[in-house]
């Protein structure tokens, strides 16, 4: 591992390092670097444990914000209940673009977050601790090595899943563990229940690595010493992944309340023409809101924000905010599982309408639609990914409402796409439309209307549709069963 190759962000601190501490002087802490780094972790019984998590408040880290203790206790009284030792489950499998924290630790400082999950594996009498990963990510490597190098409380392994936005959802990923397809669960169980949805049925206590990497700071410090920065409802530091155009991430360590602007100065940042925090399930600020907003969960409700995966993005003046919103738009719609209708018809319905705004080809009706779509997916979907690609979509509209209406009266805003929101390299296949044999018969929406949509004259209004998994089979019939043989479906990287 000493001399493996980490193709991972630059890591700075604002006032305090917790989490990134030693990160100035070691490229990955192993276990002996650890130590010298760390002091010895204090271990503590199951009630000890609990009034620590609860006098932090210590939250999930991965988005949703859930008190740990809650979720421990829930696990603990489904274990009691039933006599099944619980399962600690680590998530790793960070499938957010713009978001880079928990592969950081994962790769960098392993055994912080082991640290975390041993202390609770130990406390609570787990039988197993699991630690999902991003295949073909660093912590594929740098995890089973670090387990190798110390004593655990139970046994122990790493599960590689594929790097999917849905990945990361808790559902998918313990359907993943259990050898399942890596998707959310069509009906929704708490992996606390065990037997509903838990690992091999057993009680299940799932955090995302950096929730288990703070707990293990807070252990080595106390409630006291933990809470010596930060605010008093949310103690503590947090890690950001700042995005910067034309440059690589960072990973930023900072006391939660620090004000955004404060974040963006340190990293040579400006707000540009609006600040996206929280990642691809987050929300846009607009820049008089963005700068003094404080970067905490309440400070960020407060302004119609959410913190989400603790990612940052800025947009620049030069790049078309739209052009960009319908970029990720797209890929979200087809990074979902199709399992419900909000992800079915609603994500890719917005994509369609926000890519025809970006060229300047829609009606104010074709973005009520959407926007109505979008409504109607907030809360509805079988996961929380409809939920949060609507807040991502309808916030960008509102921020650059502006941009909207030059691109409803005009061509477009005149500033190219420049592609500074990160995304990964295209994979999967793409049906395209060959407007030399078209002739504007309709049958392809009729067969797959949840990919293909027709203009007010009847043609498709797209040349080129990406088509996740699910969609293949549609996608396959349209090809076999237009009438004028204007379809191709294209695998990536065919000409």
């Amino acid at each position: 591992m000493k001399n493996a190759p980490l193709e991972l962000p630059e890591v700075r601190w604002l006032d305090t390092a917790r989490l990134t501490a030693g990160l100035d002087r070691y490229q990955r802490l192993d276990l002996a670097a650890h130590t010298r780094v760390h002091p010895p972790l204090r271990q503590l019984d199951r009630d000890g444990l609990l009034a620590l998590a609860e006098s932090i408040e210590l939250s999930g880290r991965g988005g949703a914000g859930f008190p740990f203790a809650r979720k421990a206790r829930a696990t603990l009284a489904t274990a009691d209940r039933t006599g099944a030792p619980p399962v600690i489950v680590v998530n790793g499998a960070e499938g957010e673009p713009a978001s880079a924290k928990d592969k950081m630790l994962l790769a960098r400082t392993p055994h912080l977050v082991l640290d975390g999950a041993c202390l609770a594996a130990a406390a609570f009498g787990a039988e197993e601790i699991v630690i999902g990963v991003a295949a073909g990510s660093p912590g594929e490597i740098s995890v089973p090595a670090a387990l190798a190098e110390r004593e655990l409380p139970c046994k122990a392994r790493t599960v590689c899943l594929p790097e999917r936005f849905v990945s990361g959802e808790s559902g998918a990923l313990i359907r993943g563990i259990n050898g399942l397809p890596v998707a959310p669960a069509p009906l929704k169980a708490r992996a606390a229940d065990g037997a509903a949805g838990g690992v091999r049925r057993r009680p299940t206590l799932l955090s995302n690595a950096e929730t288990w990497a703070q707990l293990a700071i807070a252990a080595r410090l106390g409630p006291h010493a933990y809470a010596a920065v930060g605010t008093a409802a949310e103690p503590g530091t947090i890690l950001l992944t700042v995005n910067r155009p034309g440059a690589d991430p960072l990973v930023v360590e900072v006391p939660t309340g620090t004000p955004l602007g404060q974040v963006l100065d340190a990293c040579g940042l400006r707000p540009g023409i609006g600040v996206l925090v929280g990642g691809y399930h987050g929300a846009w600020l607009h820049p008089s809101d963005a700068v003094g907003a404080p970067l905490s969960r309440a400070g960020l409700a407060g302004l119609g924000g959410t913190l989400g995966a603790g990612a940052i993005a800025t947009l620049p003046a030069d790049t078309c905010p739209l052009g960009e919103t319908a970029r990720v738009a797209a890929w979200l719609a087809a990074e979902s599982t199709g399992q419900c209708g909000p992800c079915k018809r609603g994500l890719p319905e917005a994509a369609e309408a926000l890519a025809m705004l970006a060229a300047g080809a829609a009606e104010p009706a074709v973005l009520e639609d959407a926007r109505r779509a979008l409504g109607a997916a907030q809360a509805g979907g079988a996961c929380s990914h409809p939920d949060g690609t609507a807040r991502f979509l309808l916030t960008a509209l509102h921020v650059f409402s502006e941009d909207v209406d030059a691109h409803l009266s005009s061509p477009g805003c005149g500033r190219p796409v420049r592609g500074v929101l990160p995304l990964p390299p295209a994979k999967g296949a793409r049906l395209e439309v060959d407007w030399s044999r078209c002739t504007g018969h309709g049958l392809c929406a009729v067969l797959t209307p949840d990919l293909i949509r027709l203009g007010p004259h009847g043609y498709p209004t797209s040349t080129t549709i990406p088509v996740a998994p699910w969609q293949e089979h549609g996608a396959r019939r349209v090809v076999n069963q237009c009438p004028a043989l204007a379809m191709r479906l294209r695998r990536r990287g065919q000409v």
